[in-house]
């Protein structure tokens, strides 16, 4: 049997720089050590939350890498442009960025949502997530790697979910649109669309009796169990190593074969 996390991996990232947003915990901190763990330098990005982000800077540490944390609210596009400027005053201009910040609210009607609420998910989720690909687009090294952690949820439609995948889906046609501006310069832009992921999103915080979670599991005809930050890595580590050289403006469904 296949181990599912192969220590020896063909992505090899020494000397390349990675910048993560949404870093300091959950997929953002699995992917952010994944890119350490292959060499690159990382910039941690958090927007509240410090002890986490320099935890997730100690793990790479460990892992043999380099790590910076650095404070900057996604939604704010100036706060965004000095991250992008601290990456170039330590690391140099960056080979990789992972645009993973985003907020989720699930379970809630859209006759329920309140305009704060929509606010808060549109800030982050969909103003966010466009002017973290601008300013990569802007700053990457030529033959960089441009990644956007969406969500199953703009795949197919179902109740409940309605202002998350709202919010998530604006970024999935930037990314296509994205990926055919910057080709010239051997950019690659692609998403990753994760389903039902433990530790992280909401499902950390429901309680494991919940019918929720059965229901979940129930759909993923592989294994029936949830997806985990590391199958979420594994695949940024494809879409930013070699052998996806060739693939850009498409998004990757990790679901563990459900259609959403």
């Amino acid at each position: 049997m296949l181990s599912q996390h192969p220590g020896h991996s063909v992505t090899d990232l020494r000397g390349r720089t990675a910048i993560v947003t949404g870093s300091g915990r959950g997929i953002g901190r699995a992917i952010a050590v994944r890119l350490a763990r292959r060499g690159a330098g990382v910039v941690v990005n958090y927007a509240h939350d410090e002890a986490a982000a320099l935890q997730t800077v100690k793990d790479i540490n460990a892992a043999g890498s380099e790590a910076i944390a650095v404070r900057a609210d996604v939604s704010d596009p100036s706060a965004l442009e000095s991250m992008f400027e601290q990456c170039a005053a330590v690391f140099g201009r960056p080979d990789i960025v992972v645009a993973n910040a985003g907020v989720e609210i699930i379970d809630q009607p859209i006759s329920e949502v309140t305009e704060e609420q929509y606010d808060l998910l549109f800030a982050v989720n969909a103003k966010g997530a466009f002017f973290t690909l601008q300013k990569a687009a802007r700053h990457i090294r030529d033959h960089g790697r441009i990644l956007y952690i969406g969500s199953s949820t703009t795949c197919r439609s179902f109740p409940g979910v309605g202002l998350y995948g709202s919010s998530k889906m604006s970024a999935r046609y930037t990314v296509e649109v994205l990926a055919q501006e910057v080709g010239d310069r051997g950019i690659t832009v692609n998403s990753v669309l994760p389903t039902t992921i433990e530790g992280a999103g909401v499902f950390t915080e429901v309680p494991d009796d919940h019918p929720m979670r059965a229901a979940a599991r129930a759909g993923r005809p592989l294994e029936g169990r949830f997806g985990t930050v590391e199958d979420v890595a594994d695949a940024v580590e494809y879409f930013v190593g070699p052998l996806a050289s060739w693939v850009s403006g498409q998004h990757l469904l990790i679901s563990g074969g459900a259609q959403q």
